[in-house]
């Protein structure tokens, strides 16, 4: 049996111990600022990112780059390797579709190797616990197949509920209208979203005010979760910028369930260039996600 690897996509949020643990391959996302381009060599970090969009600049996520994408494929094929690669919701972004195509061309160039795409019909650290999980089942022997018929089960069970602070962004990309950006901004509302059975977006009710909107998550988090949870799984929480929130969501976390391991980290540039300052993500295995038009 061929040894194989398990890769992702900055937009995973994997943090780096788990990057350095695993050995993880990261195919870069992009976003730019005019016509400034990060993502690769050029970086920018997560605080200066946040601050420079609430100086009012606004950056554009881009999809990745089929060259690199291949190059680093490439390396790992060169050592006797298959791939599995856990990618970004192809609902979100047309990442996923470049990277089958540069995998279905190395398998025809590499006819003895297996490259398969997951697409996790997720964001963030949506992604990141599945790398964790196939990183497991990778480390107890599970085979290649195995892990794959695993992980298209498992995606299911990852639900993302966010809120954010500041409807402009949403209403910058289309996902609310720009009277309800400003009535909402006038009430002081607070938006709910999760990433629904088809890796999209859909939008789920307010609240008012920012203390009732992260507890309300976990709220919803409660409502969501699955009879068979394993709670030994981490749950992810994301932030844009708003690392204090963060930590209290963490606490609110542990305190009304039984999980106890909570992953915090910065939501990417390219997720947070449509998030925007103050987004606030809560991630987790629970029961199946909920389809687009059946919101709470």
């Amino acid at each position: 049996m061929r040894a194989y690897c398990i890769t992702t996509d900055s937009n995973s949020d994997l943090p780096q111990e788990y990057i350095e643990k695993f050995g993880t391959t990261i195919i870069p996302q992009y976003y730019s600022f005019g016509d400034v381009v990060y993502g690769d060599e050029l970086h920018m970090s997560p605080k200066e990112f946040y601050e420079k969009m609430k100086e009012g600049a606004l950056p554009q996520s881009q999809a990745n780059n089929p060259a690199v994408i291949e190059d680093k494929f490439r390396d790992i094929l060169d050592k006797g390797m298959d791939i599995i690669h856990i990618a970004f919701s192809s609902a979100l972004s047309g990442s996923y579709n470049n990277v089958c195509m540069v995998a279905n061309e190395l398998m025809e160039e590499y006819p003895d190797a297996k490259i398969t795409v997951i697409d996790t019909l997720n964001v963030s650290l949506g992604e990141t616990i599945m790398v964790i999980h196939a990183e497991n089942l990778k480390a107890n022997d599970v085979a290649y197949e195995d892990v794959v018929a695993e992980l298209n089960e498992f995606r299911n069970h990852i639900n993302v509920q966010f809120t954010v602070d500041d409807l402009f962004h949403l209403q910058r990309g289309g996902r609310v209208s720009k009277a309800t950006a400003v009535l909402g901004s006038t009430l002081n509302l607070k938006p709910f979203l999760y990433v629904n059975r088809d890796g999209g977006l859909t939008s789920d009710g307010t609240v008012r005010g920012r203390k009732k909107s992260i507890s309300k998550l976990v709220d919803r988090m409660i409502e969501t979760m699955a009879e068979n949870t394993d709670f030994s799984l981490p749950v992810g929480i994301v932030h844009g910028n708003c690392i204090e929130e963060a930590e209290t969501l963490a606490s609110i976390v542990k305190e009304k369930t039984q999980f106890t391991n909570v992953i915090i980290n910065d939501i990417s540039p390219s997720i947070g260039a449509h998030a925007g300052p103050g987004a606030l993500g809560l991630v987790y295995y629970g029961g199946i996600k909920a389809p687009a038009k059946e919101a709470k």
